[in-house]
This record gives C-alpha cells, sequence and structure tokens, in this order.
C-alpha cells in the first residue's frame, strides 16, 4: 500500500534525517513509528504526502511513485491528523469537517450528508455539534474533529503525527480507544507517529522503531516484545513491560484447538446429528481445505428444518470479526466482550481455521494457570 524504497533524506547543511529506509505499509493497517527524538519519525511521515521530498529513493502509495503526482492533489487524497489538532477557529464544526470535500467540489448535500455521518460515527449527535465552533469543545471533543476531519473525503491513507500526546490522560486513553474502535469499521492504512511504546502497543498492527535515521525493528507488537532486535530496543519497550508480556498467552495457548465444524453442503439432519453427538449448540463452518466460511447454530437449524432441501449454506451466517493466533488473549477478551459474542475464530493466513477461542477454553486456560482459583473458597 505505502511502500518506500531506498530512501536517504539529506538536508542543505549536510544533517542526514533518513538513511537507506526502506519500508512498506499494509493496506487497512495501522503502522506506528516510534522512536526518541530527532529520530527521523516525522521527516518520514512528511515524505509520504510530499511536504517533504527524499534525497534519494522513492515513496509509492497503491504502486504509484507520489513524486508524479501533483503535491496538491496528492495532499487533498491524504488524510492528516496533527499534535496540535489544526481546526480552524471560525469556522463551525461542520465547515471545518467539510474542509477537503468542498475543496473537491462535492455537492452541498453530499457534504451535510458526510459530516452528520462521521459525528455519529465519533458519538456527537450532529444536531448538537454541527454548528458548535471549536471554543465550545472540549479538548477531546476537538481531537475527534480533527480525526473525522482526516476522514471526510473518504482518503484511503492517514497520517497521524502524535495526535493525542497533548491531551490529558483520561481523554488520550478514551481517543485511543475510539480510534481502535473506527479502525475496525473503516480499515484504513494508518501512520502513526508516537513517542509513547503503550500507545504503539494498543493501537498498532505493525511497529516501525527508529533511531538515528534508520529502522531498528519492524514487526507486530508481540513479535517486538518477544523478539527485541537488540539492546535499544529492550531499553525503549522498559524491562517492566517485558516482564509483564512474558505472563500474557497469545489465543494460540487458550483456543480450542480442533473446534466441531460442519461443511456448507451437509443437510440440517446430518447437522443437528453432530451438534447432538457433540453437545453443541452451533456448528463452525468451513470448506474442504479448512477455510473460515461462517456459522451455524440450533435455532437456525430447527427453524429451517421443516425444509428438507436446505443445506448448511443456505442459513449459514459470515463471522464480522475474527482473530489471528498470536493475539493476545486480553486483546481477544475485550473484542469478545465488546461484540458479546461467545466464541471468536482464530484464523491464520489465507482464511485456514486454526482453532476456536471460547469463554469455556479462557476458564480452563485460567484455571489450569491458576490452580488456586479450581481450589477456591468455600
Amino acid at each position: 500500500m505505502i511502500e518506500l524504497k531506498n530512501v536517504k533524506k539529506e538536508y542543505d547543511n549536510g544533517f542526514v534525517a533518513l538513511k537507506n529506509i526502506n519500508l512498506h505499509c499494509n493496506e487497512g493497517e495501522i503502522t506506528a513509528l516510534i522512536g526518541p527524538s530527532g529520530c527521523g519519525k516525522t521527516t518520514l511521515m512528511k515524505l509520504i504526502n510530499r511536504l517533504d521530498n527524499p534525497t534519494k529513493g522513492s515513496v509509492s502509495i497503491k504502486g504509484k511513485d507520489i513524486s508524479k503526482i501533483d503535491p496538491v492533489e496528492l495532499r487533498r487524497s491524504i488524510g492528516y491528523v496533527i499534535q496540535q489538532i489544526g481546526l480552524f477557529p471560525h469556522m463551525n464544526i461542520a465547515r471545518n469537517v467539510g474542509t477537503v470535500p468542498k475543496l473537491l467540489k462535492w455537492d452541498k448535500e453530499r457534504i451535510k450528508n458526510r459530516v452528520d455521518e462521521l459525528l455519529e460515527l465519533v458519538s456527537l449527535d450532529p444536531e448538537i455539534y454541527r454548528e458548535r465552533f471549536p471554543s465550545e469543545l472540549s479538548g477531546g471533543q476537538q481531537q475527534r474533529i480533527g480525526v473525522i476531519r482526516a476522514l471526510a473525503a473518504e482518503p484511503s491513507v492517514i497520517l497521524m503525527d502524535e495526535p493525542f500526546s497533548a491531551l490529558d490522560p483520561i481523554s488520550r486513553e478514551q481517543l485511543q480507544d475510539e480510534l481502535v474502535r473506527l479502525q475496525r469499521e473503516i480499515k484504513k492504512s494508518i501512520v502513526f507517529v508516537t513517542h509513547d511504546m503503550d500507545e504503539a502497543l494498543k493501537i498498532a498492527d505493525r511497529i516501525v522503531l527508529m533511531k538515528s535515521g534508520e529502522i531498528v525493528q519492524h514487526g507486530t507488537p508481540e513479535e517486538i516484545l518477544r523478539h527485541p532486535a537488540n539492546a535499544f530496543v529492550e531499553e525503549f519497550i522498559g524491562q517492566k513491560r517485558l516482564e509483564r508480556f512474558q505472563d500474557i498467552p497469545p489465543v494460540s495457548q487458550v483456543m480450542v484447538k480442533r473446534p466441531i465444524t460442519v461443511t456448507p453442503n451437509r443437510g440440517l439432519a446430518e447437522s443437528m446429528r453432530i451438534m447432538e453427538d457433540k453437545k453443541v449448540d452451533s456448528l463452525i463452518v468451513v470448506d474442504e481445505m479448512n477455510h473460515l466460511l461462517g456459522y451455524i447454530t440450533v435455532f437456525d437449524v430447527v427453524k429451517a428444518y421443516s425444509n428438507e432441501y436446505a443445506l448448511v449454506k443456505h442459513i449459514m451466517h459470515s463471522f464480522n470479526t475474527t482473530v489471528e493466533p498470536d493475539t493476545l488473549l486480553p486483546d481477544a477478551i475485550q473484542l469478545m466482550t465488546e461484540l458479546q459474542t461467545p466464541y471468536l475464530p482464530v484464523v491464520k493466513e489465507k482464511g485456514i481455521l486454526e482453532g476456536l477461542l471460547t469463554r469455556g477454553s479462557i476458564v480452563g486456560f485460567i484455571g489450569s494457570a491458576y490452580p488456586s482459583i479450581k481450589e477456591g473458597a468455600v
């Protein structure tokens, strides 16, 4: 999606801000750039929307070299959120959010509908907030407006330069949670600059650690926590985080490894028999290669049972959310709680079903990991 190849940035005074950077940011993921002050993370971000240009190398988005794109056109196609928020104080919220769509010549009705849609997305009632001015909002509300303004023109790429660092701790945590929730819905490619490792671990799909203009390590939060590349990474993560992480299992250690499955062309009588034999009230639907397709419940089977020609594929539901084997258990539990679901399928690359995280498997793991819980109080 976003790719930097052999990128170097050297200024006229001889200072080299970036040294031979090679980086690929996956589509639909949050990539966090983190490192000490002066490491080059903000410079790297500025190259993506041509606020600065590389001395050497190339930057491309969706396979297109951005040096061939008009800078103004490029920036209007990329969302940008900064620490200072940058709302226009003389404009109400509707005009602030609609700034880029207006520049892109959207009609008034389309802009109004988009503004209202985005306000609702961050739980701000359009009827209340549309006509307010930035000075009438709290810091957290202003930053929410900054985020949705970046989304207004439906860009595929969003750049966020320490957007929450000026907020108080409570507002900051709320905005981080909001971003994670939003990303599950909007699936944008986000490059997020931060100096806070806890923030990076919380929101990012991948973390890029930088030092002195170079990438020291690039990987998922779990990869970086489990396998720090060197002493600098260990120090930056912090010993307490490393020790705390060692006790947190991924879902692959907790899940049911052989969940009860059924193929889409099975009949309903067969499906009911499997449920009775295995004493379960739902079945995971997979194809012959074990690709996850969906699920059925006993209620679905009972409802359609009178139709003897009905097959599993006719009553199957799709999963809106899955987790990967290396997802940390607390993150998966939080997801189950938010979605109010009794289980989550664990899926590896290419959609292959690896297992099923259930409430029962979580309780079983806790019981085995902490035997005193089994002994309990009488």
